[in-house]
């Protein structure tokens, strides 16, 4: 596993050909309710940067639980990769109780059906997010990690070979949506 992610997350106008594609041609490999609990820590709030560039998340995933560190890196005022750093952990109440003494405070719940396919070096999400809607999440998992940018605008065609009409970036993630909802956190591709 890579310490450095690249992916995209966006929202598209029209999904029906990427369905098919994924349907026809993807490898399926999960459908499952991911519930995401995002923290801050009291001596550094990461919602004071904007845009964000960092997010602790707590996950459950089928009874099992994750932590989750990401620091986003930025081109152009777009997220192009993020370093990231994940282990599983035993048990998430008493993580919590770690985190609570060591004076975390939990600011946001996502909660969404994710299904996943693997294509080539991509894995690709189709999330469907509780209070935010469908969205389509790309991330590569090949080796070559030392052109994010390139990767990413590679990721976006893929996806424009789909007629998906309008295809709007998210910047910031679902806790940034659900956190601001009244914020612009959308970047037309």
């Amino acid at each position: 596993m890579h310490d450095k992610e690249i992916e995209i997350q966006v929202r598209i106008e029209n999904g029906e050909k990427l369905k098919k594609f994924l349907y026809e041609k993807a490898l399926f490999v999960s459908e499952n309710q991911q519930v995401d609990d995002y923290y801050i820590p009291a001596h550094r709030n990461f919602l004071d940067t904007k845009p964000i560039q960092e997010w602790f998340r707590v996950r459950e995933e089928r009874s099992q639980f994750s932590v989750n560190y990401k620091k986003w890196h930025y081109e152009n005022g777009v997220g192009s990769y993020a370093d990231e750093y994940e282990t599983r952990i035993e048990s998430k109440e008493s993580f919590q109780k770690i985190l609570s003494s060591l004076d975390y405070q939990k600011i946001v719940t996502v909660d969404k059906t994710r299904k996943k396919y693997t294509f080539n070096d991509y894995e690709i999400a189709l999330d469907r997010v509780s209070n935010l809607g469908d969205f389509v999440e790309i991330e590569y998992k090949g080796n070559s990690i030392e052109e994010p940018k390139k990767i990413t605008d590679e990721m976006f065609a893929f996806l424009k070979t789909f007629d998906c009409g309008k295809i709007e970036n998210t910047n910031g993630g679902y806790p940034m949506m659900l956190l601001f909802p009244n914020a612009n956190t959308f970047i037309e591709v």
